[in-house]
């Protein structure tokens, strides 16, 4: 059944309806997430990882470029210390995601936030962004968020799986280059939220620091280019200046 929204007569979508259009709209970002999975699986199934290190890795961290970074220091001889280190550097971005989604997930249970947090990706955070900018008063976009987050999960568990097993069979798989549809997926990411001055600012900033930096070592480019970001995004806003704060929404 559904329920009746307060400002209209509009039926509110459900929890199992929530979940599937979570689901359905991940969709193009889980095609573009896939040749990822299928590399990683095949470069970690050649190294020390094997093919169940790789399988526990893409189940129990989830982060696609922080596996593919531990797994390159790891493959250098790299202490536990620097590959744990280096990996919360680049997941940092994580903590800004977090945050802007906080407002929304603060009333949740605590094992709903744990569940979300963990299944927070940049997929998953783009597609739930649009759902959350839409104030239609639906009490249940948190099981959309679920959706998008499961099909994620599921789909890099999946392709990690067969890169792995491929991987095992055909090492040339490595070399096709087929790493180039993640920039594509970022791309389509990013560029829809680039709507306002200060936000295309904040990404014309982070893409020129990354670039200037992006031969120091640890990608330590990626956090210079977060935290230059987002000290650009805040100058921009104070000088919007509080009367103007509705019209960064």
């Amino acid at each position: 059944m559904c329920a009746m929204s307060s400002s209209s007569d509009r039926p509110v979508a459900g929890r199992s309806t929530e979940l599937r259009h979570g689901a359905r709209d991940t969709i193009p970002l889980l095609l573009g997430a896939a040749p990822f999975g299928l590399i990683f699986g095949a470069l970690a199934s050649s190294s020390p990882l094997g093919m169940a290190g790789a399988l526990a890795m893409s189940a129990l961290v989830f982060a696609g470029s922080a596996q593919f970074i531990a797994l390159s220091l790891l493959g250098t001889g790299a202490s536990g210390l620097v590959v744990v280190f280096t990996t919360l550097v680049v997941n940092l971005r994580h903590l800004l995601y977090a945050a802007s989604l906080q407002p929304q997930m603060a009333r949740l249970p605590q094992r709903w936030r744990v569940l979300l947090a963990f299944w927070l990706t940049d997929e998953t955070y783009a597609t739930v962004y649009h759902r959350y900018a839409q104030d239609d008063g639906a009490p249940f976009k948190h099981w959309y968020t679920a959706g998008s987050g499961a099909a994620m999960y599921l789909n890099w568990l999946g392709w990690t799986a067969l890169g792995a097993w491929l991987g095992t069979a055909n090492p040339a798989l490595t070399h096709l280059g087929l790493e180039f549809a993640l920039v594509a997926t970022f791309v389509g990411i990013v560029v829809p939220l680039l709507r306002q001055q200060p936000s295309m600012a904040v990404a014309l900033t982070a893409a020129v620091v990354a670039v200037a930096a992006r031969d120091l070592p640890y990608k330590l480019g990626l956090m210079l280019a977060a935290c230059a970001g987002v000290a650009v995004g805040v100058w921009m806003d104070g000088r919007r200046g509080p009367g103007l704060e509705g019209d960064a929404r």
